[in-house]
């Protein structure tokens, strides 16, 4: 007899379909891709098939542990949950009676943790701290906060009808994005022309229809361009834009004034006759799509990237049409994680202390109010949480004031399933941050260099240990469910075990009444008439009906009603209402630019470094290069190379690509070693090198450049000795 379960992947972020089967007398489940999933059938990677082998490491958590050495040392005790929560607690109480709630800090990884439901920031708005951060701010969740300014929503792309897709910088592959990969090869199989952006000769941009190898950081400039085309060539959608936009001729204005052609042209690298190509074959498709990249999340001109972005796909008619960019809302059949937040319990003084709120407006409370009553309006929610990256605090201010205590102190941290130390710019700064706390707690499956400087560390579930409403993070009217596989081993706890234990002691208890994730579930299903059990047994998918052109009955959700191509919200804060250019160029210190890759296929940002099946694949950090500028530094493949920037260094091997252009090196992201005492996080991770101070820093948002930072490369000198990973377990 056969068991057969259906679930969620969380190994990333993209929540895969898996089918879970064993036969009768077998512990382990065996994992496969769901080819009944009617968006991308069969998807799975390695992580995903070889997540039980991460999780039953012998060096995963299994019991809450208390410091007893000093930060750092790595000297721990055992104790209970109710030790631990009690003590937390009390700390936390006389955090808050000396310094106020602000002075508590919350950074939070939504996809790790999967079942957090809004409970963290429900905790936290109630004890009143604005000061909630995520790696979604350089991640997806900083794009669906400036699309809200353009029309009021994050929308997502229409793969399954589109006849154009445009790809900036992403190398979708078997291993990586495979959610997103299947659906793009489904498209083109189907006859959707693909266009890549990306300096490198990637793959996906060899069998593109058109590769655009735009220099690091230009993408706003080639947009730009294309929107110089679509005006001049009069190929936007003339209706929709006479109909449903404002500021078409300040934008045309600015185009014709800083984006000529050939001035694009000269930024980008890219021939004026290949942008005109490229921008006809955008804007002629009969429906076309601009996924989501980290790219355009990820330097100095992120903003106004993402503005453009926002700009091309409403001025060629692509807004909630077939084929092309849907703006869906989240599920009127379920309870929004944004209702369970609590957002309106935060009193207006406590947003306004929020960290960065001033100065780098974009994704806080600044902006999220003022388009407070038009989000609630159209979409029936006044804080949509979009992919948990609105109205937050702006990292880089937020650890600077927990370092030097301006323009308050803060003094409790926490970080929930997220590897913080590593996950931002400017690493250490964000050490000597987590050294000035009073109090450091992690919810972790493993002891992180995050971890390592806690005074608590939590042991947290697995996502094959727990059961899963997925709703797309606030996004989509997209329900999904997963199954509880296995039980969790030793200790460890579900993320919800956590807020509703310290809930309790901080005497809010009646605001978490549910005694488990699956009572959670429950009540977030009762607009369904459904429990969880029995939602979970009919519906592994479930989407509601989408209607297209819904801005037709409810306008957009913006103050004009309209989409806003120059923005009274950006324009209210203090910032430019049009997209403009901005980029950091080498000079003769720093000759070369650094590109901070996506993850590599063997891991999810930092996490599965414990694996001995991934790591043989994959054993040590690489940086990679061109060969002529391998031999121009004086390096050979497999050379260990030290990185510098104006901030630090860190050390990888040489590893040649041909495909990458001369004059940029890539480093992946997320790299330590868990196999050794010093876990090597100050050794290679990328945070090292990232500056943040305001040169390179998003104005608007405050998030770091990673795509293009000026540093130099050459033979490490100081040599070393690293394990050998066949005796690793």
């Amino acid at each position: 007899m056969t068991e057969t379960k259906h679930v969620l992947c969380a190994t990333c972020d993209i929540s895969c379909q898996l089918v879970a089967t064993r036969k009768a007398g077998e512990a382990n489940f065996k994992l496969t891709g769901d080819y009944d999933n009617p968006m991308a059938p069969g998807a799975i990677c390695a992580k995903g098939s070889l997540a039980q082998t991460t999780f039953e490491h012998p060096n995963r958590l299994l019991k809450p542990l208390k410091r007893v050495g000093q930060r750092g040392e790595g000297k721990w005790q055992e104790v209970s949950w109710d030790q631990a929560l009690d003590e937390i607690a009390d700390k936390l109480k006389k955090v808050i009676a000396q310094y106020g709630p602000e002075a508590f800090v919350v950074t939070s990884g939504p996809w790790n943790s999967s079942t957090e439901s809004g409970m963290t920031r429900r905790f936290m708005n109630l004890l009143g701290t604005p000061n909630y951060l995520s790696p979604v701010a350089l991640c997806l969740g900083n794009t669906a906060a400036v699309n809200r300014l353009t029309y009021g929503w994050m929308p997502l792309p229409d793969f399954e009808n589109t006849q154009c897709v445009v790809v900036m910088g992403h190398n979708t592959n078997s291993q990586s994005w495979v959610w997103e990969y299947i659906r793009l090869k489904l498209a083109e199989k189907r006859g959707a022309k693909l266009i890549v952006f990306d300096p490198r000769l990637s793959a996906q941009a060899q069998r593109a229809d058109i590769h655009l190898p735009v220099k690091p950081g230009t993408d706003v400039a080639m947009c730009m361009g294309w929107i110089n085309v679509i005006i001049s060539e009069k190929l936007y959608d003339k209706q929709f834009v006479e109909q449903w936009c404002i500021g078409f001729d300040a934008l045309e204005k600015r185009v014709k004034q800083d984006f000529s052609l050939e001035t694009v042209s000269q930024i980008t690298g890219v021939s004026v006759a290949l942008i005109r190509e490229s921008a006809r074959m955008y804007a002629q498709a009969n429906g076309a799509i601009i996924p989501w990249s980290p790219i355009t999340d990820q330097h100095v001109s992120s903003t106004s990237a993402i503005r453009a972005i926002s700009i091309l796909r409403a001025i060629t008619g692509n807004l909630d049409k077939p084929g092309g960019e849907m703006l869906m809302g989240s599920h009127s059949e379920v309870i929004p994680e944004s209702q369970l937040e609590l957002t309106e319990l935060l009193p207006e003084a406590q947003k306004k202390k929020q960290l960065g709120y001033d100065k780098h407006p974009v994704f806080t409370f600044k902006a999220a109010d003022l388009l407070k009553q038009y989000s609630e309006k159209v979409f029936g929610e006044a804080y949509p949480n979009l992919v948990k990256g609105t109205h937050m605090a702006v990292p880089s201010p937020t650890f600077s004031a927990m370092a030097y205590g301006d323009p308050y102190p803060v003094k409790a941290f926490f970080a929930v399933a997220n590897n913080a130390l590593m996950g931002y710019g400017n690493q250490h700064l964000i050490k000597k941050a987590m050294l000035n706390q009073d109090l450091n707690v992690c919810f972790e499956q493993f002891m992180t260099p995050t971890a390592n400087l806690c005074d608590y560390v939590l042991p947290g579930d697995s996502w094959m240990e727990r059961p899963n409403l997925m709703d797309t993070y606030n996004w989509a009217t997209m329900m999904m469910t997963s199954n509880q596989l296995y039980k969790p081993p030793g200790e460890c706890r579900n993320v919800y075990d956590f807020w509703h234990g310290l809930a309790h002691r901080m005497g809010l208890g009646e605001y978490f009444p549910w005694q488990s994730i699956n009572e959670l579930f429950d009540y977030r299903l009762t607009p369904m008439g459904m429990d969880f059990e029995s939602f979970k047994n009919k519906y592994k998918l479930k989407l509601e009906g989408y209607k297209y052109y819904r801005y037709r009955d409810t306008g957009f959700a913006t103050p004009s009603g309209k989409v806003e191509l120059y923005s009274s919200v950006l324009e209210t804060l203090g910032c430019d209402p049009l997209p403009y250019y901005r980029n950091i160029e080498v000079c003769d210190e720093y000759p070369l630019k650094l590109f901070v890759g996506l993850r590599e296929p063997q891991f999810f940002q930092s996490g599965q470094r414990h694996n001995r099946v991934l790591r043989r694949r994959n054993k040590f950090p690489r940086t990679f290069m061109h060969p002529n500028d391998a031999k121009k530094y004086g390096l050979k493949e497999n050379d260990w190379a030290t990185i510098e920037t104006i901030v630090g260094k860190i050390h990888m091997l040489v590893t040649f690509r041909d495909e990458f252009p001369e004059g940029l090196i890539r480093v992946p992201h997320g790299w330590w070693l868990p196999e050794e005492k010093d876990l090597g996080a100050f050794e290679h991770n990328d945070a090292i090198i990232i500056p943040d101070s305001d040169d390179y820093l998003d104005k608007e948002q405050g998030i770091p450049h990673l795509k293009g930072v000026p540093c130099k490369i050459y033979l490490r000198k100081d040599k070393r000795e690293y394990i050998n990973l066949e005796g690793v377990q």
